[in-house]
């Protein structure tokens, strides 16, 4: 039983133990006013101070405050506990983690802008920006207590994405239609009313356009999504494209220029500004107007919001007078700042929050106001707690190491051993190291240290690198550190014990001897161990001679260089794992301060756990680890074996293989610093590496390759614990052997998956099943997906109205049809000269009579008698774009077996190949835009 610590000690070291003198051995601080100091926050990459050292007060906002973020606005209390994409105070997006910090006061700060008001609740500590200066430029922080009645707060909106971007044609139509638009049997039409919207019916060039009674022209046979709103993920010229459309079918361009739109359904106006948002484009908010009702009827509500006309371009203005107002009328609503009206107490106590941001510590609330993000970024408590979380130590070894910097001596109490007694073998074997670890590096200036220089030399380290590594050099002697050590008080046993010596026929002896030393260091810094290089091939032993299992030395348990990389790992939530001290040397002096290596062992899960530690946030593990390994078979081998403990790391794994074999020391010698950066931002998932070095053994230009590739990487995909990652590696194994069957493969991964959560029994029927030859099952095809009905319509008008397709039918693909049936007719009417050899009625006939069985002759019977999908007689326009739409599924389908194909080249070893392909790539790309804008009419 361990004694422990006496509680009046522990309070004695808390008084002696100011926060401010703790953290200030590690953190330049400054007066931030209020009696609190703030500097550079020692647990994130920051370029100005947010590290707040005062009364333990957080900086926050109520629950309801609504925050801009990459999917829209969202009450911030929804936010809390996950990490989520929010605009920065350089008005770019950054990833940003959101807390809760508890029960606190609230203040209430009431706003103005344009007539509007306003209402935030807010901690009195929060961090508010005021612009300040004769021009308003510059930005000064204040608190909420401190905020006053006319400040101006700062404000940031989006980088404007418009300047030259062209409104999306096709996104056009969409938001015309969205605006003034209607559902119709399976797909939907737009209505243009009066001469304003005529102009607009030249966005619809391939549509059949009807003329109503009353003058109304309807757009027809339009997409059914045409009536949704376009997924926020579209591209920047389709989401400008379906904005301008929807302002002209339901905007209004005032006579002052200022540009808004109206809708009844205010969640339709938040989707606009999250559109915006990611546009760039600045809005003011939406406000509501109350109709008068019909009689009989209630008064209803209307929504309006208005834009910053600064980040619109005259193109996306559709209609004349919207354009020529926007040109040439002064604009209104140019304030783009809320102005402060009050600031009072409330009686609100409650849980508040607040986010954690790297970037210029500040973030967007809704209507584009910077705030502030919380000091402290979620640490918190006394100087005990900042020790333990700066330096990973336990609670003991803080308050330990705190003591004796202010001079406390610890008493423990008694337990079934006198810790004093382990305490003292524990001292003297670290002062022991310490002393041997001095010697070495005294014994490295020496001449006869010559020979480990030059080894140094040849690997680009000199003797300032030497030292920050603390390199030494053992003496080719028998007793060189024994004699030094026994000057210095150390016992041989002492020696021995620690690992320091051997024991000879005649006493102690030097365990290293003519070899180049490296002092190994625990998490707290204090040296535990030696690693030691051979320097002549002629001298006898290992290359490599590592202390052995001591007290203080666990090498399972220890890793090189952790020491000096432990504050880099936390706070680039990274390591990076290499396999010898020179490659840890030549990753820090490259930039790459995160590198540790194992010292004598392979990677364990004791190395896991210290990982875990380092990695550690908010009592998760989390972060990215790293394996380094060379690109020949040794190294693949070695990477395999990492996948086997992935799970273990509650973390990301990764590998980085340098192709021809150079470890991160050779790299950095042949190639420079930047080439070690590079190899380790070249990282792939250790699962992707796994699977895809499985799958480069075998043929995959091949059927029975490609089939047998699939059953060698099932099982490692079946080994990932997180289903949805599961299927999503199926469905890359699919893509990256090109067998281009996503269920088959699915299935494949699952009965792996299957039979390794079932017991042994259901394992055995498992493998029964799978090993037992089964029927092929006809795959059903469903009627109603686009693929099927588009092969089906163009065959339709192949049998029925061959003349409408013309010569462009002839040159699509039997084996590129889905259904085998399709495929069949297709190569019937190929055989009988295609599309351009049909004449007269008997067309159908000749067809039927040349089918191979009855169940080809009676689908051939149904093609010709069923009715197309469209109203009305069908058209030579009609006729292509149905056609092009075949086509463009067919080069689809070429493009998804071109980017397999390309995925499994490696483009530096097959550059030219790579190059090619990659040019029949883009060539298929855009035959692939024209097919798609060609057969946009018909959908």
């Amino acid at each position: 039983m361990a004694g422990r610590i006496r509680d009046e000690d522990i309070a004695l070291v808390r008084e002696r133990s100011p926060i401010d003198a703790v953290v200030g051995e590690y953190v330049q601080l400054r007066n931030a006013g209020g009696g609190a100091l703030k500097g550079l926050c020692p647990f994130h990459d920051e370029k100005s101070p947010s590290f707040n050292v005062s009364n333990g007060l957080w900086h926050c906002l109520a629950g309801e405050t609504r925050v801009l973020t990459w999917q829209g606005l969202r009450p911030i209390r929804e936010l809390a506990g996950g990490t989520h994409r929010i605009l920065g105070r350089d008005a770019q997006w950054h990833d940003a983690p959101f807390y809760s910090f508890g029960i606190q006061p609230l203040m209430r700060i009431v706003l103005g802008r344009n007539g509007q008001r306003k209402e935030i609740y807010a901690t009195a500590e929060h961090r508010w920006f005021v612009r300040a200066g004769k021009k308003r430029d510059r930005h000064r922080e204040l608190t909420t207590r401190e905020l006053r009645p006319d400040h101006r707060l700062a404000y940031v909106f989006p980088t404007a994405r418009t300047s030259g971007l062209d409104p999306s044609p096709f996104g056009i139509a969409h938001g015309i239609t969205f605006g003034d638009g209607t559902r119709r049997d399976a797909g939907s039409m737009a209505y243009l009313c009066g001469n304003k919207d005529a102009q607009l019916l030249k966005w619809f060039p391939y549509s059949r356009v009807k003329q109503r009674l009353d003058g109304v022209l309807c757009v027809l046979d339009l997409p059914a999504f045409f009536k949704d709103k376009p997924s926020l993920d579209e591209s920047e010229s389709y989401l400008y494209g379906w904005l301008a459309g929807y302002v002209a079918a339901d905007g209004h361009v005032a006579k002052d220029g200022t540009a808004m739109l109206h809708c009844a359904d205010r969640e339709i106006l938040e989707y606009v500004r999250t559109l915006c948002a990611r546009l760039g484009i600045g809005t003011y908010g939406i406000t509501e107007q109350v109709r008068e009702g019909f009689p009989g009827r209630e008064p209803s509500s209307i929504f309006r919001i208005h834009f910053v006309n600064d980040d619109l371009t005259e193109d996306f203005f559709l209609i004349d007078e919207h354009r020529f107002r926007f040109q040439s009328a002064a604009k209104k609503f140019a304030r783009r700042g809320w102005v402060v009206k009050s600031v009072e107490e409330t009686g609100r106590v409650e849980e508040v929050f607040c986010a954690v941001v790297d970037e210029g510590h500040a973030f967007v609330l809704e209507d584009n106001i910077l705030t502030g993000n919380c000091f402290g970024c979620g640490e918190g408590g006394d100087a005990i707690a900042f020790v333990q979380k700066i330096d990973h130590l336990s609670f003991a070894e803080a308050i330990e190491r705190l003591a004796a910097k202010a001079g406390v001596q610890l008493r423990y109490t008694e337990g079934g051993y006198v810790p004093g007694r382990q305490k003292g073998e524990r001292t003297r074997l670290v002062e022991a190291h310490r002393a041997a670890a001095e010697f070495y590096a005294e014994r490295l200036l020496t001449p006869a240290a010559e020979i480990g220089r030059r080894f140094l030399a040849e690997r680009g380290f000199g003797r300032e690198e030497a030292e920050r590594f603390g390199v030494g050099y053992a003496p080719n002697e028998w007793e060189a550190l024994v004699r030094h050590l026994r000057g210095r008080g150390f016992s041989d046993k002492e020696l021995i014990t620690g690992g320091l010596a051997s024991q000879g026929r005649r006493g102690p002896i030097d365990r290293f001897r003519g070899r180049l030393i490296w002092p190994i260091r625990d998490l707290t810094g204090d040296v535990v161990g030696f690693g030691a290089r051979r320097l002549e091939e002629r001298d006898d032993g290992p290359k490599y001679l590592n202390t052995p299992e001591t007290p203080l030395f666990k090498k399972g348990s220890v890793l090189y260089g952790a020491d000096l990389a432990k504050k880099e790992i936390a706070r680039r939530r990274q390591a990076v794992i290499v396999e010898g001290y020179t490659d840890v040397m030549a990753c820090h002096l490259a930039g790459v301060g995160t590198a540790i290596a194992t010292s004598g062992t392979s990677f364990g899960d004791e190395h896991i756990k210290i990982l875990r530690r380092l990695l550690m946030d908010q009592d998760e593990a989390s972060g990215e680890v790293i394996f380094t390994f060379d690109g020949d078979a040794a190294g693949q081998k070695a990477a395999l074996r990492a996948f086997e403990s992935e799970h273990k790391f509650a973390a990301q794994t990764f590998v980085a293989v340098q192709p021809d074999g150079l470890d991160p020391c050779d790299l950095r010698m042949k190639h420079g610093d930047a080439a070690v950066r590079d190899l380790v931002a070249s990282r792939v998932p250790l699962f992707r590496f796994a699977i895809r070095a499985t799958i480069e053994k075998y043929d995959l230009d091949t059927t029975e390759g490609r089939l047998a590739a699939i059953d060698a990487a099932a099982p490692i995909i079946a080994g990932i614990r997180d289903r949805g990652m599961r299927d999503r590696y199926a469905i890359d194994l699919d893509k990256w052997t090109g067998f281009l069957d996503e269920q088959f493969v699915l299935r494949r991964v699952r009965e792996h998956a299957s039979r390794r959560r079932g017991d042994s029994r259901g394992r055995r029927a498992v493998a029964e099943v799978a090993e037992a030859p089964a029927p092929p099952a006809a795959p059903a095809y469903d009627p109603n997906d686009p693929i099927v009905r588009v092969e089906r319509e163009t065959l339709k008008l192949a049998v029925q109205r061959p003349a409408l397709l013309g010569p462009g039918f002839d040159a699509v693909a039997p084996d590129a049809m889905l259904v085998p049936g399709h495929a069949v007719v297709c190569r019937l009417i190929a055989e009988l000269g295609g599309t351009a050899a049909a004449t007269g009625p008997e067309w159908a006939g000749r067809l039927r009579d040349a089918a191979p069985n009855d169940e080809v002759r009676a689908l051939v019977t149904s093609l010709a008698v069923e009715p197309l999908r469209y109203n009305g007689l069908p058209d030579d326009r009609y006729a292509q774009s149905q056609l092009s739409r075949l086509q463009e599924v067919q080069v689809t389908r070429e493009i998804a077996k071109l980017q397999s194909k390309l995925g499994r080249l490696n483009p530096v070893e097959h550059g030219e190949e790579h190059r090619r392909l990659f040019g029949d790539l883009m060539a298929l790309e855009q035959q692939r835009h024209k097919l798609r804008e060609r057969g946009i009419g018909s959908l």
